[in-house]
């Protein structure tokens, strides 16, 4: 579970936060108590990224394949009003 910290607190201690992710931890900044970044080991971050590809990957082949006419590329882009 990510550990909440301050803009503030994140600022003051950055090299405290480093060495805890460093050691595996991870933590969550935040302003005005909504969160704004995310501070994770960098391997960790490659691994989400790989395991969220699959899982969308997985999702994709089990839904069926809909079967819907050609669009021009003027219906593609054309403006919406």
């Amino acid at each position: 579970m990510d550990e909440a910290i301050s803009a503030a607190d994140a600022n003051r201690k950055f090299s405290l936060l480093l060495r805890g992710v460093r050691e595996g931890r991870s933590y969550v900044v935040t302003a005005h108590g909504k969160p704004v970044a995310r501070l994770v080991p960098a391997g960790r971050h490659e691994d989400l990224a790989i395991g969220a590809r699959s899982a969308l990957l997985s999702r994709l082949e089990k839904q069926p394949v809909v079967e819907s006419q050609r669009w021009t590329r003027d219906e593609l882009y054309e403006d919406e009003r």
